[in-house]
């Protein structure tokens, strides 16, 4: 049983019992009793505390490739797990019951860090994805089982909207493996009005998961007149290959109507393969079309001979030996 909150690692106390939080990019302040924007951390006191911590709302087993990451130990099995809490309101959110919540709202499991760890441990897993909902706003809990689970050779994952400041990420950079970044448009009016944050932060950040040497996927949700513009996809491509090079496996997401889109139309396949078209012309290597009951195979970028191919998240066929291409020799971007 969990019975004490967890004070907060990064805030600044103000006047008036007020507070300044540093974990995320909106730094919030906070006034005496109120929640942050993310519904996650209060003000009791003139302190700020984490009100998610070891409050475990989702919690199952997934193939690493769900996440996804489909080149970050392929094929392998990962424990998923989340609290509830948000830093940011998109409209389209699939996980809105848990991610829109304050705590209170939510039906949840008290678990120690050691607690997932163990489960991990008991169900033969390697692999803690940090998933489901936003686990910047649940750090602290993230933090710890991240430290522990990396004394037994495990791996962290983060799934993540990428708007962490720069202290936090640089603190658990150390045992931090990889993460799914969503990149979930190009457009600065998009961000603001769909997802209620700055997509100039949201980049600086991911430039930072890359300096730290964290293994990143970027995943783009494709949402019909949102962010379907092919010049804006275009300039997310081209930022893509000059800001993190060309081996960053790019994920396009159709997208199906949810929490306050439910009116809007799902995206059209043809408009997936658009879009993984012009990220291919651009120079990306490894690009993907998801959430369409499709293959997702993974092709040599020098030859295209199939390497390993994949439905419905599961790994059907692995030709890569020693991570190299069988066919032609050439190195691929993997973390085994």
């Amino acid at each position: 049983m969990i019975t004490t909150l967890k004070k907060a690692m990064y805030f600044n106390k103000l006047k008036n019992n007020f507070v300044k939080c540093n974990l995320c990019r909106k730094h919030c302040i906070i006034k005496e009793g109120v929640y942050g924007d993310c519904n996650a951390r209060k003000n009791i006191d003139g302190n700020l505390y984490s009100m998610v911590y070891g409050r475990i709302a989702s919690l199952g087993i997934d193939p690493i490739e769900k996440k996804p990451l489909f080149h970050f130990f392929p094929g392998e099995q990962t424990l998923s797990y989340a609290t509830s809490g948000c830093n940011f309101h998109c409209k389209f959110c699939q996980n809105w019951e848990i991610s829109q919540q304050k705590p209170k709202n939510v039906v949840y499991e008290e678990i120690s860090p050691e607690g997932i760890v163990n489960i991990a441990k008991n169900h033969s897993l390697n692999i803690i994805s940090h998933t489901y909902t936003e686990p910047t706003v649940f750090y602290e809990y993230a933090f710890e089982v991240a430290e522990k689970s990396n004394l037994l050779g495990m791996k962290n994952v983060f799934v993540t909207n990428g708007y962490i400041e720069y202290a936090p990420l640089k603190k658990i950079s150390k045992f931090l493996d990889a993460a799914n970044i969503d990149l979930k448009g190009f457009n600065e009016k998009f961000y603001r009005n769909v997802c209620g944050a700055e997509l100039d932060e949201v980049l600086k950040s991911i430039k930072l998961y890359k300096k730290y040497k964290i293994h990143i996927e970027l995943t783009n949700l494709v949402i019909p007149q949102k962010n379907d513009n092919f010049d804006e996809i275009k300039q997310m491509c081209e930022w893509i290959v000059k800001e993190l090079g060309k081996n960053v496996p790019l994920h396009f997401s159709a997208f199906f109507p949810s929490y306050k889109m439910r009116s809007s139309a799902p995206t059209n396949p043809k408009t997936l393969y658009k879009a993984k078209e012009i990220a291919v012309d651009s120079g990306i290597r490894y690009v993907y079309a998801g959430n369409i009951d499709a293959e997702e195979n993974t092709y040599c970028y020098k030859c295209n001979h199939l390497l390993i191919k994949r439905r419905n998240f599961k790994v059907l066929l692995n030709n890569l030996v020693g991570g190299r291409c069988p066919n032609c020799g050439a190195k691929q971007y993997f973390v085994f």
